[in-house]
């Protein structure tokens, strides 16, 4: 993954644990809703890439 997506998938959870935060402050389920949504998105992008980067690793060992 580069660093560039890296950075992305970084500041989209923290995007999202902001909006959450700010949805069990203000009580707008649709806030926290939307926030787990951005972190659970920056996950799945970690994940991805990581797996990306697990198989070049094994390509280029071959």
């Amino acid at each position: 993954m580069s660093i560039e997506d890296r950075a992305k998938a970084t500041a989209k959870n923290v995007e999202g644990a902001a909006q959450e935060t700010l949805g069990n402050v203000t009580g707008d389920p649709k806030d926290k809703a939307e926030g787990k949504a951005k972190q659970k998105q920056a996950e799945t992008s970690h994940a991805v890439q990581d797996a990306k980067d697990a198989v070049k690793d094994v390509i280029d060992k071959a």
